[in-house]
Parts: C-alpha cells; sequence; structure tokens
C-alpha cells in the first residue's frame, strides 16, 4: 500500500470568513463532502455535511413492472443490498396483499440477520476498529485493516470470519451474497436445503461467541476512554426506530417508535402504513440529501437519529439472552438518562451483531427453513405499498405506488442516511468546535471529522472501506478566494 501524501500550500491573507472544505468525503455511497466557516480567529461559525450526487432511483423505476424493483432498488448499495430487496419486497407484498408463509417469512429474517450480521462486522472490525484501537491521530500507514491484522491478528481474523459467515447466510437465502433474488412480491423463490441449514449449524456457536467477544471489546474501548467518548461529537437529540408489539428489538418489522431526547415516549406503535403522518421530508439548497423530522415537532426541533444507539434504547428489551443482557448493561452505562455520545454507536452495534446472531441460530432450528410453501396466494390488489425495515444503518422506508398495467408509477425512499442526515451535521459540528479552532490543520484532523462521520456507518464504498484508503482534500479560502491552507490525502490504489 502506497503511503499517504500530505500536500500544504499557505497564503497570508486570514482576514473575514475562512472556508474549510473536506471534498470529497469518500465514505460515505455516492459522492459528499464537508465546509467549515472559521472567522478570523479561527472559531467555527458554521459547519455542513453536503451529499452532492443525485441517484434518480425513485425516478428510473418507475415504468418498471413492479415484480422487478426488489432486485432492482438493491443496486443502491453494494453493502446492504438485502435491506432494500426486503423493503421493496415488503413494500410490494402490500401490493398484491399476501400474508407470508410461515417458511417465507423466516427465510426473509434468516437472509435480513445475515446482512446485519456482515455490515456490522465490515463496519466496525474494517472501518472503525483502526481508529479506536490505534488512536484517531496514529500513524496513517497502521490506521487500516492491515495494520490491525498485524498488530492484533485474532481480532482480525474473527471480524473477517464474522463476515464471511454473514455472507454464507445470506448466499444461501438469496441466491449469491451480493444483488440475490431469494425475495419476490409474496415470499421468497428458495427455502433451505438440509446441508444448507447443517452447514450453518456447525458454525454458528462459534460466531455466537466471537460475537460476544465484539461485543466486550467495542465495551471495553469505550469504558477505558469514558471522558472522550462520552464527548466526542456528541449531542441531545430524538431517537426512531421499528419496535416488535411486545416493544423487543425488532430489525425485519413492527410499528414505529420515538423517544424524545430525555427518553420519554413521543409516540408508539404509529402504524408505518401512514409514516408520512409522523414523518416529514425538508429540502435544503445545499444538499441532495432530504433532512427528515417529526411533524408534530417542526423541522428545528423535530429531527432525530436512528441506527443502532437509537434501537438498543428505543427497544424495552432484547429476546435473545446474551444480546438482552449486553443492552442492560448499555442502559446501565447510562444510568437515568439515554446514552447520546456519537461514538456509543460502535457498542450498540456490535450489542445488535450479537443479536443477529442468537436470532440466526434459533432459526437455523425451525422446521419451516426447509419447508415447500414459498408464496402465498394472492389476496386483495391494493394501489399502495409501504415497506419499513431496520437496515444496518437505521430505518429505511420504501413506498410505492402500482397502476393497473402493474407498472410503479411513484416511488419514494428514504434510507437511514437520510434520517440520520441532521444528526451526522450536528456532530461534525461539535467535533470541529472542539478540535479546529485556531488549530493548523493536518492529516490527523481530517481524521477527527471523519471520525465522527464514520460513526454513524453511513453507506460506504466495500473497495475504500477494506484498504482504509481515503482520497481527500481539505482547503481553507479566505473570503476574496485566496487558498490560505491546503491538505490532500492520496488515493492511489492499493
Amino acid at each position: 500500500m502506497h503511503p499517504m501524501t500530505l500536500e500544504l500550500e499557505t497564503a497570508a491573507n486570514q482576514e473575514n470568513l475562512r472556508r474549510v472544505a473536506i471534498d470529497p468525503v469518500s465514505r460515505v455511497e455516492g459522492h459528499g463532502k464537508v465546509t467549515i466557516l472559521l472567522d478570523a480567529d479561527g472559531h467555527v461559525h458554521q459547519v455542513r455535511l453536503h451529499i452532492v450526487e443525485f441517484r434518480g432511483f425513485e425516478k428510473f423505476i418507475q415504468g418498471r413492472p413492479y415484480w422487478e424493483v426488489p432486485v432492482m432498488v438493491q443496486r443502491l448499495c453494494g453493502i446492504c443490498p438485502v435491506s432494500h430487496h426486503l423493503a421493496a419486497s415488503k413494500a410490494l407484498d402490500m401490493i398484491v396483499g399476501s400474508k407470508l408463509t410461515p417458511t417465507a417469512e423466516k427465510i426473509r429474517r434468516l437472509m435480513h440477520y445475515g446482512q446485519i450480521l456482515q455490515s456490522h462486522a465490515l463496519h466496525f472490525f474494517h472501518l472503525s476498529a483502526p481508529d479506536l484501537l490505534f488512536g484517531f491521530d496514529a500513524e496513517v500507514e497502521r490506521r487500516n485493516i492491515v495494520g490491525i491484522a498485524a498488530a492484533y491478528p485474532e481480532i482480525a481474523k474473527q471480524g473477517v470470519l464474522l463476515r464471511k459467515y454473514g455472507q454464507e447466510v445470506i448466499r444461501v437465502t438469496a441466491g449469491k451474497r451480493i444483488h440475490g433474488t431469494g425475495s419476490v412480491p409474496g415470499g421468497v423463490n428458495k427455502a433451505l436445503t438440509v446441508a444448507e441449514r447443517d452447514a450453518l449449524l456447525a458454525d454458528i456457536y462459534q460466531v455466537i461467541a466471537w460475537s460476544r467477544d465484539a461485543v466486550a471489546l467495542a465495551q471495553k474501548l469505550h469504558l477505558s476512554n469514558v471522558n472522550r467518548y462520552n464527548s466526542f461529537g456528541a449531542f441531545r437529540s430524538h431517537m426512531l426506530s421499528l419496535v416488535a408489539a411486545d416493544g423487543a428489538l425488532d430489525l425485519y418489522d413492527g410499528a414505529l417508535r420515538a423517544r424524545d431526547e430525555n427518553g420519554a415516549i413521543l409516540f408508539d406503535h404509529f402504524d408505518t402504513r401512514r409514516y408520512w403522518d409522523a414523518i416529514v421530508e425538508e429540502v435544503r439548497p445545499w444538499s441532495y440529501m432530504k433532512f427528515p423530522y417529526l411533524r408534530a415537532l417542526g423541522p428545528e426541533r423535530g429531527w432525530y437519529k436512528v441506527g443502532p444507539l437509537a434501537r438498543v434504547q428505543n427497544c424495552d428489551h432484547i429476546a435473545t439472552p446474551f444480546a438482552d443482557a449486553a443492552r442492560r448493561e448499555f442502559i446501565d452505562f447510562g444510568g437515568s438518562q439515554p446514552v447520546h455520545a456519537t461514538l456509543a454507536y460502535h457498542w450498540a452495534r456490535m450489542i445488535e451483531m450479537l443479536f443477529a446472531a442468537e436470532c440466526i441460530k434459533e432459526l437455523l432450528h425451525d422446521g419451516d427453513l426447509t419447508g415447500t410453501e414459498l408464496m402465498a396466494p394472492p389476496g386483495e390488489r391494493a394501489e399502495r405499498g409501504i415497506g419499513v425495515i431496520e437496515a444496518p444503518r437505521g430505518t429505511l422506508i420504501h413506498h410505492y405506488r402500482v397502476n393497473e398495467e402493474d407498472l410503479v408509477v411513484r416511488a419514494n425512499l428514504i434510507v437511514s442516511t437520510t434520517h440520520n442526515n441532521q444528526a451526522m451535521n450536528e456532530a461534525i459540528r461539535q467535533v470541529a468546535k472542539r478540535y479546529l479552532d485556531g488549530r493548523k490543520l493536518t492529516e490527523g484532523l481530517l481524521n477527527h471529522i471523519e471520525v465522527a462521520i464514520r460513526a454513524f456507518d453511513p453507506c460506504l464504498s466495500c473497495a475504500t472501506h477494506a484498504l482504509g484508503r481515503m482520497p481527500l482534500a481539505m482547503e481553507l479560502i479566505d473570503s476574496d478566494g485566496s487558498v490560505v491552507d491546503r491538505l490532500v490525502k492520496g488515493s492511489d490504489a492499493c
């Protein structure tokens, strides 16, 4: 791997407001940048995360037959395609009026837990562990999965094998590891064979043990750096997620629950089929990504966060024993208040990974997985379909309208990273105020800002992640447009 290169340029004029631009931030799905406005004394006035790529999926699936949608929309992402695949399928179940058979629902759940397992393992071990184990300012040459393998070989091995197992679960349920075709409107197109089930059973207890180790590692890292972890990019906000009918954590199905920043419930068991009565999307001119908020509170007070940190605290309990015990320790850590530390996302994420592993174990002992009733008979046809699921990064909403000719005429997708848009902006604002004010630009400073974004696990590029490469530029520009300072991180392939 080529070492990162730094290029610095200086200029004399540092009067009035100056703009710091990180462009691009490559560890998000597509292209994004961060801009920070500083006054003459170097104090932060404004910080924004811009998503500047227009994807257009909501438009170009219009006019396509509805049964193509679950396969098409998963091309949004190469890391969490299963989440889009299943959210679209759930929406189209409503269109065709089907109630899933036990085999179909359990196959889909198994597929989803495999997705949660592999995605959380990828994010923690490949993307976050280098920062958490070596430090945010560590040498860039070490701060990647190769560095982890050299310094912590057992941790690196566990991360690779956990992800591999999750991908194998996806393969046997969806047909292939990435962009499979297993879920269709009204059911699934394959069940597990006895041989596939037994192969997964052979390793699941080791996977659970490794997942417990991962929870312990994330917890230890947080508690051993508690002052820094609790303050880094921290902010208070509302939380949103799905919960089961009994209030348990449910990543595949359920109704919406929102809590305020103090943990009080704002609304509970809100029907996802009327999500627009609870959630509104605001458009801002400087980003293609929308800004959702809770309708009852308005755009200024109603923004929230989603994902593991919200889900683990929003539910009343977790239905699997090891994950529930880990959740109780997490809740006890917060005392009487919710945990709002941005870096606590990592601890909560590993609790969810453990939950997914335990759910896989339970499903593998269920005879319905090898059943033969894969498709439910169609019921009363509907014009509108809404599918909501908890993707690895947070709540994911797919909403479609289909005409009498079976063609999609409208689509609205609210992805997890969109829900977290304002929260990510708030996190980088806090980090910039604390670490950027009056300081000279360094690679370590850039990494602090990216650590805050990375904690939310926004959709990422697999090739970039595995090697820890980040083509990134940061410029300090004064009010007349002159470059005051510039730093560039190399993007050579490894």
